[in-house]
């Protein structure tokens, strides 16, 4: 097939290194390995990976005085409202969503391009997706990764809730098919839209090939002054739900039984600073090792250094997350230590792919990370089951169940 994928969410830079970044390039470059061509259609490209074997069509936000105001008056605020940055923000991205169908179908055009079908993801106040669908007469799939409204407000800032909430709903609505990355995700679009008739879920995949590799373990624990200790890994953005400051806690009892343990902490946000500062005072000095921002074509080398990893999220209502971490640390048959939420219980298998605890409990947590670290032997049998489980869930696979849903409708003219 031909296919157009969308992503105008510009805080999803496609060369990247956050999951969102990763998933759109696995989820294209899977299509492509499929035999099916891609024109992908993005708010922000990014740098620091590879780009995916696709025709890319950076649209990007028009930031012009005049397109604003015009927006303004559309949203019935007159041309001199000044607002808030917030609120400038969110017009900037109604703006953004009401010049890109136009500018899409000229592109595409221009580029003698006919999609079978649009494969998009969804973003906060967008319709365009179901516009130019609806202008082509093509099927629509639309892939949605979190209540993006609601996670909007609750963490950071959102003005016009009323408004985004009526864009969610009619973009969920217009869709042939909505691929849900979780359970709880595909609850969430049944709520919005009084039905899962056309909710299917799809949790995020892993490039088995790229995981399969442990030639730069020894170099890089060298590296970081790591000899022949255990080491326990963590890989993701530190934000609190996260839960790495709980990890911290852990880390001490874990300590207390394991004192030559190392904790190698990978990746960059807003907790940074502080647990940077916790880490260099007693117990844990020169214990805690924070390597900052990688980018996620090394992700492997570092899975590899470790021994295992812990995913320690805060436990929260309707958690909705299909958290790629745990995928490819499975992947790169490293068991996992997480607590027992969500879509984690259905990737982590209790006992034989990694140790769940309760949501919370410090005490689980350290508890699960000695336990594998009494049994080397268990811990290494758990990470090559793993391995196995993951080697289900390799994109190409996500992606061929992901499209199954697209063909029947192209043929169908839907």
């Amino acid at each position: 097939m031909k296919i157009l994928y969308l992503n105008p969410d510009r805080g999803i830079p496609v060369l990247g290194d956050k999951g969102a970044s990763v998933h759109v390039r696995e989820f294209v470059s899977g299509a492509a390995a499929l035999g099916h061509e891609v024109v992908l259609a993005c708010a922000t490209l990014g740098s620091g990976n590879p780009a995916p074997p696709a025709r890319i069509l950076l649209m990007q936000i028009p930031t012009e005085e005049e397109i604003l105001n015009e927006a303004c008056r559309d949203l019935g605020l007159g041309a001199d409202f000044p607002g808030t940055a917030a609120a400038r923000r969110e017009i900037e991205r109604l703006t953004y969503d009401q010049t890109l169908p136009e500018r899409v179908l000229r592109e595409l055009a221009r580029m003698e391009f006919e999609p079978d079908v649009i494969y998009e993801r969804h973003a906060l106040f967008s319709r365009a997706g179901a516009i130019i669908a609806a202008t082509l007469g093509v099927p629509r799939i639309l892939e949605v990764n979190a209540p993006l409204v609601d996670e909007q407000a609750r963490h950071r800032t959102l003005v016009f809730v009323d408004l985004a909430l009526e864009r969610e709903a009619e973009s969920y609505r217009k869709a042939d098919s909505i691929i849900a990355v979780s359970e709880a995700v595909a609850a969430h679009v049944g709520t919005a839209i009084g039905s899962r008739e056309k909710v299917r879920v799809l949790s995020n995949g892993v490039d088995i090939a790229r995981f399969d590799r442990n030639g730069r373990r020894e170099q890089l624990r060298r590296q970081l002054g790591v000899g022949e200790e255990p080491v326990i890994g963590f890989i993701g953005s530190f934000k609190a739900w996260h839960g790495v400051e709980d990890l911290l806690d852990a880390f001490e009892l874990v300590l207390r039984r394991h004192p030559a343990a190392k904790l190698v902490a990978v990746g960059d946000g807003p907790e940074l600073p502080a647990l940077r500062a916790r880490a260099a005072a007693a117990p844990y000095a020169g214990q805690v090792i924070f390597a900052g921002k990688v980018p996620h074509a090394e992700i492997p080398d570092w899975l590899a250094a470790m021994d295992m990893t812990a995913a320690p999220y805060l436990p929260q209502e309707n958690f909705y997350f299909s958290p790629l971490k745990i995928v490819e640390s499975l992947a790169a048959a490293r068991p996992v230590v997480a607590p027992c939420i969500g879509q984690i219980a259905e990737l982590v298998r209790d006992g034989q792919t990694g140790l769940l605890f309760a949501p919370g409990s410090v005490a689980g947590c350290a508890e699960a990370i000695c336990a594998l670290l009494d049994d080397p032997g268990r811990c290494i049998e758990m990470g090559a089951a793993g391995r196995r489980f993951a080697a289900g869930r390799d994109w190409t696979n996500v992606v061929r169940q992901g499209l199954a849903f697209a063909e029947p409708l192209a043929e169908q003219g839907v």
